[in-house]
């Protein structure tokens, strides 16, 4: 039921405490759910700095909120040296030259996907983890048999299905993503990165913006640890960019 089932079982099926090593910053529930389960989480901001001791390693292919990336080659080679490799490719769809899938036949190397975010199913609560070996036959014993209902697995086969399109969401999504680009550029928003499904902006009013944009019924993602930034979703099309222009023209005057 979503990928989250996996990212909280998974670090149940460890029988030991393990270093893991989550590269970072990324979507907080990887850390919490391995440190929860009794494991040492180590934060890392690339694939260099990895501890000595590290026996698993998270990355999140394409990065959220920040969009960095990780070559699959290289990620596999990772996977050479007896880590196991947990790669979680919830934004992935719009990028299938990044997908670790092809490689998932290895026991070490699991791959989480999310049917939610590029077919903008989010309410169907439908996910999978792909991979071998004993870990993957321990989560599918952990999840349970009758974790999805039918209307789910039905309508996530044919979206998955229809490379049709599939190939025209990815055009249209780089399309509207460089046309997001633009409106946040002209109201002074610097763009730090992100995917084509979102942004990821840095401004020194990053709260005041999220606030008066709140005010206008427009909500942006904010970050504790890094208060200059906000994630701004893809408008779902023209109409919405546009009212996101005129939220921004008011949210992003001076002394507002």
């Amino acid at each position: 039921p979503g990928s989250q089932a996996a990212i909280q079982w998974l670090p149940r099926l460890f029988p030991r405490p393990v270093d893991v090593a989550v590269r970072g910053p990324t979507y907080a529930e990887h850390a919490r759910c391995w440190a929860l389960a009794g494991h040492r989480v180590h934060a890392v901001a690339g694939l260099d700095d990895l501890p000595a001791a590290c026996r698993v390693v998270v990355v999140v292919n394409p990065n959220n909120p920040t969009g960095d990336t990780e070559d699959p080659a290289r990620l596999r080679r990772l996977a050479e040296r007896g880590i196991t490799l947990v790669v979680d490719e919830a934004f992935c769809d719009a990028f299938p030259a990044l997908s670790l899938a092809p490689h998932a036949d290895r026991p070490d190397v699991i791959v989480l996907r999310s049917v939610g975010k590029f077919f903008g199913l989010a309410g169907l609560r439908l996910g999978f983890a792909l991979g071998r070996g004993d870990l993957i036959d321990a989560l599918a014993e952990a999840v349970g048999p009758w974790a999805l209902h039918g209307a789910a697995l039905e309508i996530g086969a044919r979206a998955l299905s229809d490379g049709g399109w599939i190939g025209a969401a990815r055009r249209a999504l780089a399309a509207r993503a460089r046309d997001l680009d633009a409106v946040l550029a002209a109201h002074g928003l610097a763009v730090l990165g992100g995917t084509s499904l979102f942004r990821l902006t840095r401004t020194d009013d990053a709260s005041g913006v999220f606030e008066r944009l709140c005010a206008q019924g427009i909500l942006t993602r904010r970050f504790t640890g890094q208060p200059a930034w906000l994630r701004f979703g893809l408008p779902g099309g023209p109409d919405q960019l546009a009212r996101l222009d005129a939220g921004l023209a008011r949210a992003c005057k001076k002394n507002a």
